[in-house]
């Protein structure tokens, strides 16, 4: 009989996750209390919804007296979109949580934060976790989109972690997700229940970051999973010598993906987003660019590249911004509706778009309300787009291919960058459910070092957050971090930009390395070491 599981299966679970020093004696790390926090904006209007647990206090993780153990019943969830490294996160917390006590135990709820409200879960045991060690996705448990907001459903949770006498709840998830996690932290609160709640950042997208969150996991691997499709096709273009390849890269509201993948693969040109909307270039000048350097190129007698086109970038553009945010205050009703109530100038921008994109615009809303901008081929728009331009220009032989790189990047074995920064994102999370320590996000700082110098911290979740509209009212939510065109990794990007774009500087980084000295080179994101010199 053949076994279903593959020899890298294998060898991945026999993976030991390496801990920081500071979490190698779980028993002896104690929290520093640090200065009092606020959030990073809308104060007032936030302190007054969060009157429990606004302005708490930064903690760091440090050496001290041996604890007590005590047995700890805890719930986990993994809430949005798949990242890799969410059972390692799983797996820190139940190892953490048994190291303390044998005794305590750990209930998954299944499908995401839907199984919180229905009471869906499952007692997580060594024998039922131990095949999920090391591995992608999260299918363990499964997960979900559902929001935690209406009273309805917070009094369910509530019930729930009461009937289950959890001492802790663990939420894994993005901005969206840890904002669930800050909403019932305050709620339990405010009903005197005991359920400590806990966030841990998770994103493959790379937008939920602050001063002291670096990357969000799972950001890493997926990088480098694109990162090898995108060195396969600049290789490629380079023996056909004829295509440019526009490909689309996950990364709903930030460009944080496409400028790591940028970084590791020296594209011919690459979009980033916050560069446009700050530069206020509009679809026009961004097609101009691209044919421009199309026809630089096809001068010289090479007609093909690679063009990196981020998931969000159509909500950069200024008059298409514009346009989805007159979209998203009304339901989709259909063309002939959507035209009828937009504005002029929306509704110019709405008219000038290939059919199929006026098409993907008017289809149905993500859970937020919003566009669902992953629907929208973007790189098919700008393709179109740069065809019409260059048109029949003398000597110019354009031919072009679109590629969408989204879920291969999500649910990959996760790198051992983020095998060891989940491992330690769970102990870090169930030290924080131990001292009961309510609407705090699990922090691993200091991660351009190596492992052993890794330091932990406690963040209030309240720290993150700001008002922002959501489906026409206004709502506390976590900020969504984008790319700091101020900083050292753009810069480097900016610097070589021009010398990739006119010669072929292609790098081919390959599949991710979970072995020998590659791996050690190329731990961690280049963004990180980059921003660390």
């Amino acid at each position: 009989m053949i076994n279903h599981e593959s020899l890298l299966q294998k060898l991945r679970r026999k993976y030991p996750p390496t801990l920081p020093k500071i979490l190698q004696h779980f028993h002896q790390v104690r929290l520093k209390k640090l200065g009092p926090t606020t959030s990073i904006k809308d104060q007032d209007r936030l302190k007054q919804l969060f009157p429990k647990t606004y302005g708490r206090p930064l903690f760091e993780g440090i050496e001290g007296d041996a604890r007590k153990g005590r047995p700890l019943k805890v719930g986990v969830v993994l809430s949005g979109g798949q990242a890799a490294g969410g059972h390692n996160v799983i797996a820190g917390l139940f190892d953490a949580l048994h190291s303390l006590d044998p005794k305590s135990s750990i209930f998954g709820f299944l499908g995401g934060p839907s199984g919180i409200i229905e009471g869906k879960y499952k007692e997580l045991t060594e024998e039922i976790l131990h095949p999920y060690r090391n591995q992608g996705g999260f299918d363990l448990i499964g997960s979900g989109r559902t929001k935690i907001e209406t009273p309805d459903q917070l009094a369910a949770a509530l019930k729930v972690a009461q009937n289950l006498k959890l001492d802790g709840l663990v939420i894994i998830g993005g901005d969206d997700s840890n904002t669930n996690a800050a909403v019932l932290a305050e709620y339990f609160l405010s009903q005197n229940c005991n359920t400590t709640v806990v966030g841990v950042p998770k994103t493959i997208d790379g937008d939920l970051k602050s001063e002291y969150i670096e990357t969000s996991f799972g950001f890493d691997t997926a990088c480098k999973t694109y990162s090898e499709m995108i060195g396969n096709i600049a290789r490629d273009a380079m023996s056909a010598k004829k295509y440019f390849h526009f490909i689309k890269l996950m990364g709903r509201s930030a460009s944080h993906i496409a400028l790591e993948c940028a970084l590791q693969t020296h594209p011919t040109f690459t979009l980033i987003g916050e560069e446009v909307a700050a530069s206020k270039k509009t679809l026009s000048q961004i097609v101009k660019e691209i044919s421009d350097l199309i026809t630089l190129r096809s001068e010289k007698g090479m007609n093909y590249g690679v063009i990196l086109v981020p998931e969000g970038l159509i909500e950069f553009i200024p008059e298409i911004k514009t346009l989805i945010s007159e979209l998203n205050t009304f339901a989709t009703e259909g063309e002939e509706t959507i035209l009828k109530k937009l504005s002029a100038n929306a509704k110019k921008t709405f008219n000038s778009l290939p059919p199929e994109i006026r098409r993907q615009l008017s289809l149905e809303r993500d859970p937020h309300g919003n566009i669902q901008v992953s629907l929208i081929e973007t790189e098919k728009l700008l393709l179109e787009l740069v065809t019409k331009e260059i048109g029949g220009k003398k000597g110019n032989k354009f031919s072009g291919l679109t590629h969408f790189f989204g879920y291969e990047g999500r649910a990959g074995f996760p790198s051992n960058f983020d095998a060891n920064y989940c491992y330690s994102l769970g102990f870090t999370a169930a030290l924080l459910v131990d001292e009961k320590l309510t609407g705090y996000m699990s922090c691993v700082k200091d991660l351009h070092r190596p492992v052993s110098e890794w330091k932990i911290m406690g963040l209030p979740l309240t720290m993150l957050m700001n008002i922002e509209v959501r489906k026409g009212k206004e709502k506390p939510v976590i900020q969504k971090a984008l790319v700091d065109l101020k900083g050292k990794a753009f810069s480097y990007f900016d610097k070589n930009r021009k010398s990739w774009a006119e010669r072929d500087s292609f790098c081919f980084p390959g599949p991710i390395q979970f072995f020998g000295e590659s791996e050690l080179v190329d731990s961690i994101p280049l963004t990180l070491r980059i921003e660390s010199i």
